[in-house]
């Protein structure tokens, strides 16, 4: 992916905004954007609502992150694409695309969820893939947490992001923050800590005397301003973003994030746009969440 936005990200997916991002790209495959998104997209499909029987407000239904992985994951069964796409990608004048699908299943109240999901680089080709597997819990009645393995498996000779990324992520929904919705937190957060693409800079950015390593740590904040709609503020352990996302459909779980990312001189060349779709299809006919 000549050098994607190592910043954010990904996930910059991987992703999990309900799940489905979608995009083509090439060589130096896999780096920022999949970064970013891959850090995403598990997040995506985590972030639809979730039917609550008790007083205990869970994380709206809003798109909470895009560049930065969630503590919570999704409740029931679902397959999930996502597709994602950035520009421009790092030190190009080009986009780029990657796109990711998926499985998700398990209730991180009772025990824990798990999601399984492939990443494709060359998404027109359907060439380049690799592997991501991300397993939560809640823990406390409104805290989660989770760990993930990212990018697994990935071509050396045609990726920039040539280490595997681990990491650890928690999330809270603030109580005293209410939605617009019922039974729902307007404000909530996650911070976490990660290897490979939410520690390591890209061979463009060492080159240009910025350092070879980011914070490892990575952290965003979520605030509902509409119904359904949130502002996110995202560092993914290498530069700075903002996200936000929206449902165009109504009762559908079809979610468009849209954000900017590399808002500071850390890593980058100049700052980026990035945008993902994300669909998750339940494969219950009813979900029992608690």
């Amino acid at each position: 992916m000549s050098v994607r936005i190592n910043r954010l990200l990904k996930i910059g997916f991987v992703f999990f905004l309900i799940a489905a991002t979608f995009y083509p790209k090439q060589a130096l495959s896999q780096n920022s954007f999949e970064k970013d998104l891959k850090k995403k997209m598990d997040s995506l499909i985590s972030e639809k609502g979730l039917i609550i029987i008790s007083q205990t407000m869970l994380p709206n239904n809003s798109v909470a992150s895009i560049m930065t992985p969630s503590g919570w994951g999704s409740y029931g069964t679902f397959i999930f694409g996502v597709l994602g796409g950035i520009y421009p990608a790092g030190y190009t004048n080009k986009p780029d695309l990657i796109g990711s699908a998926g499985i998700t299943f398990g209730n991180p109240s009772k025990f824990v969820n798990v999601s399984a999901s492939v990443n494709i680089t060359r998404v027109s080709e359907l060439k380049d893939f690799s592997y991501n597997l991300v397993l939560s819990k809640e823990i406390f009645k409104s805290s989660s947490i989770s760990v993930g393995a990212l990018q697994l498996f990935a071509d050396a000779s045609i990726s920039d992001a040539p280490y595997h990324t681990y990491y650890v992520a928690f999330s809270h929904a603030v109580q005293t923050v209410p939605s617009k919705r019922p039974g729902f937190a307007a404000l909530g957060y996650t911070i976490g800590f990660g290897t490979g693409r939410f520690l390591y800079k890209s061979p463009y950015d060492i080159d240009r005397g910025k350092g070879k390593y980011g914070t490892g740590i990575f952290a965003s904040v979520s605030y509902e301003v509409f119904k359904q709609v949130n502002i996110n503020a995202e560092w993914s352990g290498l530069n700075l973003g903002f996200s936000t996302g929206f449902r165009p459909i109504k009762n559908s779980n079809l979610t468009i994030g849209l954000g900017v990312y590399n808002l500071t001189k850390y890593t980058g060349d100049r700052p980026g746009f990035i945008a993902t779709l994300g669909l998750p299809i339940s494969l219950e006919r009813r979900n029992n969440y608690k």
